[in-house]
């Protein structure tokens, strides 16, 4: 995280700026990148994600009322709204901060704050950009209030204001992660009983992020329509979860005609996806990374063929990353359609790995990639502020 300041100077300094005195306090919340359990986290099942040391930054002041004045790096207008008349307007980035302050007041006492944000999290690439300011912002509310930080109620609360007030019908793992994540570990988090455990990661391996460039809105995407198809397919099969079905359960209701060929896709890629979960942690456990690559790369092809949220792009950086003798396994992550893959490689081969894929992916569609390597970082929380002026 610290290699990394340059945002929390640039909301200090914006700060300083546009409310004409410095800040009091600063807060931030990483993005995520999962390495496996894609999709799963809405049906109850398992993800291996991690934090990024990327994150979103608010520097802010506290107010004696219930407004809120926050202003973004990006845009020039500070917008702001009351605590006590909150209304939807739009898809804006300040319907994130206003789901935030709805979802919390209505079990606690809110003050406003003045808050400037900045970010170094990629929007629209499958890095939760959007949980990443979600926690931030129940952060530096947590800040101007004085509520008790519980990481995982506040990830609870986040997760409902995109769900009711955004409009995204997420699930819990980007908010689970971004606010209790550990540094240098990723986070298996079992998704039904939000109960997290924090695991090491490969020893002389990295994780490389690979950003196609290519960009997608979850209101725009089929996402909230793959998660209506997996609730049918839970009805159909008669289970409250798809994380409740074994696969031969599945494949016996298939053969006899209780389920349609696109709903069995789409559920086998969550039973075999939970299942790939399971079986990278123990391969984790037992260094076993060859296994660990292999299951990556299992998930990608589920996600490319069963759950068909994969897109060109994102295939062409797949097969790439996997055509470098320091990539021992590469998938798309995140919810796909367009954004990021993620790629597990031999941490002597970074740097080549990395001129491999910028050099071969663009000569393959045309795009520019960003390709960059990534700690695994620590979740939510509020850093002294005197370590930035």
């Amino acid at each position: 995280m610290e290699s990394r300041i340059a945002p929390a100077i640039a909301a200090i300094e914006t700060f300083t700026s546009s409310f004409g005195s410095k800040p009091s306090a600063i807060v931030r919340a990483p993005g995520r990148i999962n390495l496996i359990g894609e999709h799963t986290d809405y049906n109850g099942g398992f993800v291996l994600p991690m934090a990024l040391d990327r994150s979103v930054w608010i520097a802010l002041r506290p107010r004696e009322d219930r407004t809120v004045r926050v202003q973004a790096t990006t845009f020039d207008e500070v917008m702001s709204f009351d605590l006590d008349s909150l209304q939807r307007e739009g898809h804006t980035w300040i319907e994130y901060v206003k789901g935030v302050a709805h979802q919390l007041q209505l079990n606690h006492e809110l003050r406003g704050f003045d808050g400037v944000i900045t970010s170094d999290v990629p929007c629209g690439a499958g890095l939760s950009s959007s949980a990443a300011l979600e926690l931030s912002v129940a952060r530096g509310f947590a800040t101007s209030s004085g509520l008790e930080w519980d990481p995982i109620v506040m990830a609870q609360h986040a997760q409902r204001a995109e769900c009711d007030w955004v409009g995204v019908e997420c699930g819990i793992m980007d908010q689970l992660t971004s606010a209790a994540a550990v540094a240098d570990s990723a986070m298996l988090i079992d998704c039904r009983t939000h109960t997290i455990s924090a695991l090491p990661l490969p020893v002389g391996f990295s994780v490389v992020v690979l950003d196609t460039g290519t960009r997608r809105r979850l209101q725009d995407s089929a996402y909230n329509e793959r998660r209506q198809q997996c609730r049918n397919a839970a009805e159909m099969l008669g289970v409250a979860e798809l994380r409740d079905v074994p696969l031969t359960d599945l494949e016996r209701a298939a053969r006899r005609g209780r389920i349609d060929d696109t709903t069995f896709r789409r559920a086998r890629h969550v039973v075999t996806e939970n299942e790939r979960t399971l079986l990278a942690v123990a391969a984790m456990g037992a260094d076993d990374v060859v296994q660990f690559g292999e299951l990556i790369n299992a998930s990608h092809r589920s996600l490319r063929d069963d759950f068909q949220v994969s897109s060109v792009a994102l295939d062409v950086i797949v097969d790439v990353a996997r055509g470098h003798s320091a990539c021992v396994g590469a998938r798309l992550s995140g919810a796909g359609f367009a954004g990021c893959a993620v790629a597990l490689v031999d941490s002597d081969g970074v740097e080549s790995f990395e001129s491999h894929v910028l050099q071969n992916y663009e000569e393959r569609t045309g795009l520019s990639a960003v390709v960059f390597e990534s700690i695994a970082a620590s979740g939510a929380m509020e850093i002294d502020i005197t370590r930035f002026m």
